[in-house]
Formats: C-alpha cells, sequence, structure tokens
C-alpha cells in the first residue's frame, strides 16, 4: 500500500474519533458547567481543526514534483504545523480570557461525577492516538503525524492535571478551582502552540538537523569505499518525508570523468540503500591534494607523497565545512 495513502489514511481516523471526543466534552460542560472541562472541549476542537489542516497537507505533500514545484510539496508540513501552532496558541488565551471571567463572576457547577469520568477516558483515548501518530509518523517520516500526535499526547498531560483539579473541587466545592483550572492549563496550551512554532520556523528557515546529518555521517562510515577520501561542504533540506541532499565527495586527481561519476553513484546508491530511500542528492566531485595522502587509503596510488596513517572518520563536524575551512585545516 502507497505511503502517502497511509498517512492520509491514519489522519483520517484521528480526525474522525477526535469529533467523537468533542462530543462527549461538550455534553460533560453542558451537564457540568464547569470551566475546566470548557477548555478541554476547545482543545479539543483545536485538535480536530488541526487535524482536518494536517489531512489537507498530507494530501498536497503527497503530490508528484512538477515544473513549477522541482523540489515537491513537502514544505506544506511545515506551514499546517505552523498553524496548528498558532491555533493552539489562540486557544490557550481565550481559556485564560475565561477563566479570569468566571473568577470574578462564578457560575454554579453541578454533576462533576460524570464530568470527571468523561474527560479522563477522553485524556486516556487522546494518548494512545498520540502514541499511535508519532509512531507512525517516525515510521512514514512525517513532521505533519508526530506533531499531531505530540499535541494528542501534551492533551493528555494537562488532561491528567485537570482531574485531579476537578477531584478537588467536587470533594471540597471550592469554586475558584474551576477558574485557577482554566489559567493553568490556558498557559499550558499557550506554551505548547509556542513550542510548535518554534520547531516549524525553523525547518522552514531550513536550520541544520544535527541529528540527521550524524546518521548520514555513520552510514558512510559503514560502508565507506577507499576513494571517498572526504566528504565535506554537506547540506541537508527536508521537504516533508524527503531529503535533499548537497555535499562534495574528494576523489584522486586522476580520476577520469567516467571514474568520478562512477564514484559518485556509488555514494549516491550507498545513501538511498544505508540511510534514506526518499532522498534526492547532488555530489560535486573535488580532486585529491597532497595533505590527503595520509588519510588517503588506496593502496597503488603512485602519486603518494606521504604514507597512510589514518582513515579521517567523517563528522558532523568536518563533512559540514565548506571549501575554505576544509583548505585551513
Amino acid at each position: 500500500m502507497n505511503e502517502d495513502f497511509i498517512k492520509q489514511k491514519i489522519q483520517k481516523w484521528i480526525v474522525l474519533i477526535s469529533l467523537l471526543i468533542l462530543g462527549g466534552k461538550f455534553i460533560a460542560f453542558y451537564i457540568t458547567n464547569s470551566v475546566g472541562i470548557l477548555t478541554d472541549a476547545m482543545e479539543s476542537i483545536v485538535n480536530i481543526v488541526a487535524g482536518i489542516i494536517s489531512l489537507f497537507s498530507l494530501r498536497w505533500a503527497a503530490k508528484p514534483k512538477d515544473k513549477e514545484h522541482p523540489f515537491g510539496h513537502g514544505k506544506i508540513e511545515l506551514i499546517s504545523a505552523s498553524i496548528e501552532g498558532i491555533l493552539i496558541a489562540l486557544a490557550g488565551g481565550l481559556i485564560i480570557y475565561e477563566g479570569i471571567q468566571r473568577l470574578f463572576s462564578p457560575a454554579s457547577i453541578g454533576k462533576l461525577d460524570i464530568g470527571i469520568i468523561v474527560v479522563a477516558a477522553a485524556g486516556l483515548i487522546n494518548y494512545f492516538m498520540g502514541w499511535f501518530s508519532i509512531k507512525a509518523g517516525k515510521k512514514y517520516n512525517s513532521i505533519a503525524l508526530i506533531a499531531g500526535g505530540k499535541h494528542l499526547q501534551s492533551d493528555t498531560y494537562s488532561t491528567i492535571g485537570l482531574v485531579i483539579g476537578l477531584l478537588l473541587l467536587y470533594y471540597t466545592g471550592i469554586e475558584w478551582i474551576d477558574s485557577a483550572l482554566a489559567l493553568i492549563f490556558g498557559s499550558i496550551i499557550i506554551l505548547s502552540g509556542i513550542s510548535i512554532l518554534k520547531k516549524t520556523v525553523a525547518g522552514l528557515l531550513d536550520k541544520a538537523d544535527d541529528k540527521t546529518l550524524n546518521d548520514m555521517a555513520e552510514s558512510i562510515n559503514k560502508h565507506r569505499q577507499p576513494d571517498w577520501i572526504d566528504i565535506h561542504n554537506t547540506k541537508i533540506i527536508k521537504y516533508g518525508s524527503y531529503l535533499y541532499i548537497d555535499c562534495d565527495l574528494t576523489l584522486p586527481f586522476y580520476y577520469n570523468l567516467t571514474e568520478g561519476h562512477q564514484a559518485c553513484e556509488n555514494l549516491r546508491k550507498t545513501l538511498t540503500t544505508n540511510f534514506s530511500p526518499q532522498i534526492q542528492i547532488s555530489i560535486h566531485s573535488d580532486p585529491c591534494r597532497m595533505a590527503h595522502c595520509k588519510h588517503c587509503e588506496i593502496a597503488d596510488c603512485h602519486f603518494r607523497k606521504s604514507p597512510f596513517s589514518e582513515q579521517e572518520k567523517i563528522t558532523l563536524s568536518n563533512m559540514t565545512q565548506n571549501d575554505e575551512e576544509k583548505n585551513e585545516n
């Protein structure tokens, strides 16, 4: 089954279940009149809107590359996650506003036992939905599914605190606890939205991903060939689940065009097989210099100026150096 179809199917189920949870929470709010439960219902609205946006982004991101979008449509996942972050922060602000209103104008609250059961059950379902979404997101390399899953799980953590607060309200009858819960969890929701925005802005600005670069370096070191003398000037840009890699590969200076092309092709195949099948890589070949001799493993090189000492391991530091930095070393 196509991976993009699977991701969309998962997101459809998340949206459907979120709609059912929303209905349950609003019934609980109607019965109890608790602003604390209203905060949970507001979160569910955000979940659904974010889920629909995420579903749209997954469909759009699955579109193939074209002349107008040579790198594909993967960035739409980051845009959808940004919208989700903004919606989460706005929901948190509305919850705080309602909490302050209730603090100065308390309302009667009743049947909290039913409300607590509904909220607790919804929180449990949200947690497992989030766990499944994150697992699927990592498996299929989907930023949208991972962001949505983390959002659902963060809802669960706030729900645990909400249930504890509602139990205190239930057993003590102190009405300001309800408003206090709204203020606390409204603030948590705002922070959650800001956190998502920070990550998506970093992605939109193509911030270097050290983990991905380290994984790439590890893959190269495991399957390295003798004529891959050095790799540097490496850049990785993420477009949804696809990686676009640009790097410089140092090869023996006496290689002809055919030999150089074959070495670059070997590197591409190695990364596609052992690092990620969803990559597009552009490799620029550089000729070796005298300083490379001590790190070069080619035994039958007739141009060697110094004996082989040890192979230079590919690391995050040296694989991201540009030509000027490399020549200084």
